[in-house]
């Protein structure tokens, strides 16, 4: 008896359930008298075990088609082979800086040095390092003196030359910092460039990779596009960087050995850290990636259009949001120009490095026609102080009230969601439109207020206009063009005692 296969294929019955009972249908249709299915019968073994390796089958090829396309992809590793299709190069990490301020007591009789490379830590139970940057000379007499040191370790590795075309070299610590790095051999430094399209055989470049366990990889060419190394090579880099050098004000005090003065003599100081570290930044997220890939597409290797501005400065580490105006904006700009406002991730005031590298971005890596005028600017920050009058369900104290608030507050009003992505719940007040698709510059009060009432444990907010005030009024907050949203003081009050949470 012919088989009876279905006349229409179903590819979503692909599960291990789903294909038992595709298989026990056809066994039926083949062999009518086959009616025992019990689990121990000898043809119901051979079905489930068709039906158990399907689903794995089909399980893997759906995985296999999912990390093909960046929109689905789970691992870092297909993210960054797709990427890499597209020219597109994730943001590596960055290390924090911080300066650390030394108080001499008494004053040195003679010059202190304190030499790049030298190591300070914070006083904790795991204490983060930081790294001086450079050679630092303290005057005779000094009472006060600020250095600077970076989160990251000083690295240094030799290889030897095989000769051979397309050599790699495979640094051995991680997580890898593309900062300062250097690669040397008897010839002298080798210039690190995105790839050997342009190289000759007499260009001295190599490129570097990143793969997901941040580990870097050292290629050179082929000796027609890129030279070949000779004899030893050395490779000095860094490692560290990201969120974990971030420490608070006067925490970095300690020193890693003592100091003489160039006479040899002791000297003796307190060290603290006046300011908290600042400048880092993360490895990109997956989510990041997803985002922000395609975007490349969009600005290519130029910077034209008002978004081209806005894409290529979210591309420099650090920047978590960015606005472009011209006069087409705001008449109060000059014809061909362009006021480029950025916000660091930090949600503080930009750093000039932070400036700088955007400046560097926007001229020379992605450059912008010469007869455009653009500058970088601070953010315009529109503060949001909210005062609410709350009913807790029962149950709920209220520290647990207001710590379930401010963590959902907090979360709205950051500028990077828990995956890494751009958090869209807020933005410049250019980019809040009105049905019409036209600025409205408002930051709605019910959205505010639904962000609180939604916290765990808050059972309502209370029913009078005075219950829910966004910077003491009851009514959607004004965000001019060039502002950004900024969350503010919390005042919350218990509806149930009146006490202040």
């Amino acid at each position: 008896m012919p088989l009876l296969f279905p006349s229409l294929l179903d590819y979503t019955d692909k599960d291990e359930a789903s294909l038992r009972i595709r298989l026990r249908k056809l066994a039926k249709s083949a062999f009518p008298g086959w009616t025992n299915f019990e689990y121990a019968n000898f043809g119901n073994i051979l079905l489930e075990s068709m039906a158990n390796v399907g689903g794995l089958a089909t399980y893997y090829l759906d995985a296999q088609a999912g990390e093909s396309r960046w929109a689905t992809a789970q691992h870092r590793s297909s993210l960054l082979s797709l990427v890499k299709l597209i020219a597109y190069k994730p943001r590596g990490a960055k290390s924090a800086s911080v300066d650390i301020k030394l108080t001499f007591s008494p004053p040195p009789a003679h010059d202190v040095v304190v030499e790049k490379g030298d190591l300070w830590q914070t006083e904790s139970a795991t204490p983060v390092r930081f790294e001086i940057v450079e050679d630092y000379v303290v005057p005779a007499n000094t009472v006060e003196f600020v250095i600077t040191g970076a989160h990251r370790l000083s690295r240094s590795e030799v290889f030897a030359s095989t000769g051979l075309p397309n050599q790699e070299l495979v640094l051995l610590y991680t997580p890898f910092l593309a900062e300062d790095f250097e690669v040397a051999d008897a010839g002298g430094q080798w210039l690190i460039v995105d790839d050997f399209t342009d190289s000759t055989a007499l260009d001295r470049h190599v490129t570097v990779t990143v793969d997901s366990n941040e580990r870097a990889t050292i290629r050179f060419g082929n000796g027609i596009n890129g030279s070949l190394p000779q004899g030893s090579i050395e490779v000095t880099y860094y490692t560290g960087g990201g969120s974990g050098g971030l420490v608070e004000v006067n925490t970095v005090k300690t020193p890693l050995g003592s100091y003489t003065d160039v006479q040899g003599n002791p000297v003796y100081f307190t060290s603290t850290n006046p300011a908290e570290s600042s400048g880092y930044a993360d490895i990109e997220s997956e989510a990041e990636i997803r985002e922000k890939a395609p975007e490349s597409l969009r600005a290519l290797n130029r910077t034209v259009s008002r978004e081209d501005f806005e894409l290529n400065a979210k591309q420099v580490p650090g920047v978590g949001r960015a606005l472009m105006l011209t006069s087409n904006e705001d008449a109060a700009i000059a014809e061909n120009s362009g006021i480029l406002f950025i916000v660091p991730l930090t949600g503080s005031m930009p750093s000039q490095e932070l400036k700088d590298a955007v400046i560097t971005m926007i001229t020379e890596t992605k450059p912008h026609t010469l007869t455009f005028k653009p500058t970088v600017s601070d953010p315009v920050y529109a503060t949001v102080a909210i005062k609410a009058r709350v009913y807790l369900k029962p149950k709920v104290t209220n520290a647990t009230g207001k710590a379930a608030i401010l963590k959902a507050l907090q979360s709205f009003f950051a500028l990077v969601s828990a995956d890494g992505s751009t958090n869209t719940s807020i933005d410049f007040g250019f980019n809040y439109k009105n049905v019409d698709n036209e600025p409205t510059g408002e930051l709605a009060l019910s959205t505010v207020m639904n962000v609180v009432r939604n916290a765990d444990g808050i059972a309502k907010i209370g029913d009078s206009t005075s219950d829910f005030l966004v910077n003491l009024k009851h009514q959607d907050l004004p965000i001019g063009i060039k502002a950004f949203p900024r969350l503010g003081t919390v005042t919350l009050t218990n509806g149930d005692t009146g006490e202040a949470m």
